[in-house]
């Protein structure tokens, strides 16, 4: 990291030339990345990123920059040359930096004080758990990392904040082989933790779970196409409010009016049973952080409320093109990238159904038990998913497993759809990618039934 008197001299040469608004994210992250295949340990990789971005906003106008060079001279230099090409001349001549205090999250095992032979070791619990599932299980591939980012912030307007967040992950991937078909499986487990996560957890239930799901698929018969009811379980199926409605409700969209959710405040987009949040304060969540990556502490943000739009998120330069305030919203990778809009641990809120409800109503349909991945169009808030395991529905009851199943809507269609809502909310674990990198997201809700929607299949219903 960098003193507060140096920040406080890159800001103001930042703004020597030209702009109105100077920030510094200062980075440092140590990680590792561990792969286990076939019981065999193929990738082992530990690294260190280091360096600084500025950006200097004249207006709603932007720069940014980056650099791995961290002394004084050199770090004066790169921010008067990023400032000559800013544009207006700022009127701020003296920036006076106060440190602020945050709460961060706890911690208590740092993944750098553990040796790697044991992080090897929840890797081959995941394999020997998965392999001795079934003999159908033909191949396993165990994934853990951690991460440990220390980030500095400070701006022309006297932010100075310190964070710190510790990131760890263990997944399982499986196999099946079943009549020369395969299909696969997945299951993880993740959080804002240290490598106390893995104290007193069932390691081995990742790779049943993936083998059990993989196994399941493979002896599946193909999925019937039609338009029907589909409940969607709870955790992971987020993943559909998050890529078809929640993307379009970040101000990167908005600001340009590229959503389908532009213009909506204040109005009525989903049905009445639906609230949905962004909450980047729960307490160790895969996308929490003291503060966004403007500085900013993060918030809980009500997006649906009883199916009324109520917000947005918003970040700094977003909301200066709609005169919105930003509310702790900002997120990016790294230092490499500029900040922009984004969600951090984003679900629908419990309901006062119970699953068993939402199943018994349905006559003919499909019980969507995971969700599988897919793409989606933020400026019309259409998608297709995948559905990574999935079952038929007949007189109210769970019937055989079906594989090929694939989700076709939009999003706005799904919020006015859904008629019941469970009360068995919890959450998945993702990766999302968008303009300002790969960032850690949490995507959660409980069961919910969709009155009808286009099911994908290579059989007729």
């Amino acid at each position: 990291m960098i003193s507060p008197v140096l920040a406080q001299k890159v800001l103001e040469a930042a703004l020597s030339k030209g702009g109105d608004f100077s920030e510094i994210f200062i980075e440092e992250k140590y990680k590792t990345n561990l792969e286990l295949i076939g019981g065999r340990l193929e990738h082992a990789v530990t690294g260190r990123d280091f360096g600084l971005g500025l950006r200097i906003l004249s207006g709603s106008n932007a720069i940014y920059v980056h650099t791995n060079r961290l002394d004084e001279n050199s770090l004066i230099a790169f921010a008067k040359q990023a400032s000559s090409v800013a544009g207006v001349m700022s009127s701020r001549e003296n920036i006076v930096l106060h440190s602020k205090a945050v709460t961060t999250h706890k911690y208590f095992k740092y993944p750098e004080q553990v040796e790697k032979a044991r992080k090897v070791e929840l890797l081959r619990q995941i394999h020997q758990a998965a392999t001795q599932y079934d003999p159908m299980i033909t191949q396993v591939i165990a994934r853990y990392m951690d991460e440990d980012q220390r980030v500095l912030i400070a701006n022309s307007e006297g932010l100075l904040v310190e964070d710190r967040r510790l990131r760890t992950r263990l997944v399982g991937t499986c196999v099946a082989t079943y009549n020369g078909q395969m299909q696969t499986g997945m299951s993880d487990m993740a959080g804002l933790y240290g490598f106390e996560l893995y104290d007193n957890a069932d390691i081995a239930s990742i790779g049943v779970e993936a083998a059990r799901t993989a196994k399941t698929m493979a002896m599946a018969d193909d999925c019937v196409s039609g338009r029907f009811p589909v409940i969607i379980d709870n955790a992971f199926g987020g993943v559909i409010f998050h890529e078809a409605c929640g993307h379009g409700l970040e101000a990167e969209f908005i600001s340009k009016g590229a959503s389908v959710f532009t213009g909506k405040l204040g109005k009525n987009i989903a049905t009445p049973m639906i609230t949905a949040i962004d909450d980047g304060t729960i307490p160790n969540g895969w996308g929490s952080g003291a503060v966004d990556d403007e500085g900013h502490p993060t918030q809980r943000n009500v997006l649906i409320e009883k199916g009324v739009l109520k917000s947005y998120l918003v970040d700094r330069r977003n909301g200066l093109r709609m005169n919105t305030p930003a509310n702790g919203a900002s997120r990016r990778q790294s230092y490499q990238f500029a900040p922009t809009s984004r969600m951090s641990n984003t679900f629908i809120a419990p309901g006062e159904s119970k699953i068993g409800d939402l199943i018994g109503s349905v006559e003919f349909g499909l019980y969507a038990k995971k969700m599988g991945g897919g793409s989606v169009n933020p400026a019309t808030g259409d998608f297709n998913f995948s559905v990574g395991e999935a079952y038929m529905v007949r007189n109210g009851k769970i019937a055989e497993p079906v594989k090929g199943a694939t989700l076709i809507g939009t999003g706005l269609e799904v919020l006015q759809k859904i008629d019941m809502v469970a009360d068995n909310l919890d959450y998945g674990f993702g990766m999302c990618g968008a303009s300002s990198g790969s960032i850690p997201a949490i995507v959660g809700q409980p069961a919910v039934r969709v009155s009808e929607i286009t099911v994908g299949g290579k059989k007729e219903a």
